[in-house]
């Protein structure tokens, strides 16, 4: 700078020894090369603004799709194979399909599928349920009319055993149609279990069976429920626990919270992790694995939640959670513990 202002100089030899020195004023100069400096600064700034908005509007559109693509994959794993994603670029074929529009596909198509083996699945149970009936009922017949003697009382309880297996095919196949519609009736918990206890010990005294089945009352309630479908749920589990435990099988009763222990070798592996599976049984069990299946599907009906656990010193542990509803017509005393 000279005398305050930017100057630019140029020198170079003359004549006899001199040199000849030029001074150039370079204030206009610097003025445009610092507004060049900030032009260029502030140009930079707009584009990675303007970069990180598309940006994030772009990536915002993809994580919504991975998120909604995410929800309906939990839906179905939940059991809801009607759950579709849907996604916007999966419906016009002749737009450039990327990486999520391809997962939302395949996740669509892999719910279709399992949607139709499940309805075909269902839809048999049901055909083979209901084409066995009318033969079982005709040999159930001819069965009575024979002799007395152990040949027929064979004959008469795998009949029996037949009729049964056909009856929970038929129970399982309305459980699927999803179209079950409630009976609601008022009682104390505690009354159900105890008639349950004495159905499965062949008419034993109140709060006990035969066989070492008793029901323990914690804390009593009057609900509001289906019975005849409460009473399914429970008898199941009892006579599971019978079939398959030891005794002594115990009902508790706690609130609106009813648990099923027997003292045997607990659930196997595969029930705890995935629930009751139909026909699956292990360890040269005997049954199908209806039983447990017709409790769960009787148990969604009633909007309660049954959960499967082994006890920590031995020994099964199904656990029937009701919602507990208020009776209808009944009084404040009824509607208490007793």
């Amino acid at each position: 700078r000279h005398h305050g202002r930017p100057t630019m100089w140029a020198a170079g030899p003359a004549d006899h020894g001199r040199a000849l020195a030029v001074e150039v004023d370079y204030s206009q100069q610097a003025r445009t090369i610092a507004g060049l400096d900030g032009a260029i600064l502030w140009s930079s700034l707009l584009a990675i603004g303007a970069t990180l908005l598309v940006g994030a509007f772009a990536v915002t559109r993809v994580t919504r799709r991975l998120h909604a693509t995410a929800r309906v994959a939990r839906r179905i794993t939940a059991g809801d194979l009607d759950a579709r994603v849907d996604d916007p670029l999966t419906r016009d074929r002749s737009r450039p399909q990327d990486e999520v529009a391809a997962v939302a596909a395949a996740l669509d198509s892999m719910a279709s599928s399992l949607q139709s083996k499940l309805l075909a699945e269902q839809r048999f149970t049901a055909d083979v349920a209901h084409e066995l009936r009318t033969p079982l009922t005709g040999l159930h017949a001819a069965a009575e009319l024979l002799p007395p003697g152990r040949p027929t009382e064979l004959v008469r309880d795998r009949v029996a055993a037949l009729r049964t297996l056909t009856e929970d095919l038929l129970e399982i196949s309305r459980l699927d149609t999803g179209r079950e519609r409630l009976d609601l009736d008022a009682e104390h918990l505690s009354t159900v279990a105890e008639r349950v206890v004495r159905a499965a010990g062949g008419g034993a005294g109140s709060g006990g069976a035969g066989d070492g089945t008793r029901v323990e009352v914690v804390r009593d309630v009057y609900v509001e429920t289906d019975r005849r479908r409460l009473e399914r749920v429970l008898g199941n589990l009892v006579a599971n626990a019978l079939r398959h435990g030891r005794a002594p099988v115990v009902l508790t009763v706690d609130g609106p919270v009813v648990s099923v222990r027997d003292h045997g070798d607990g659930y196997p592996e595969y029930l705890l992790a995935h629930g009751p599976q139909r026909f699956r049984t292990e360890g040269g069990a005997t049954g199908h694995g209806l039983g447990l299946t017709i409790a769960l599907g009787q148990a969604e009906v009633l909007g309660a939640r049954l959960d499967f656990a082994n006890a920590p010193d031995g020994g099964a542990v199904a656990t029937l959670t009701l919602p507990q509803r208020p009776p209808v017509g009944g009084t404040p005393e009824d509607a208490g513990p007793r």
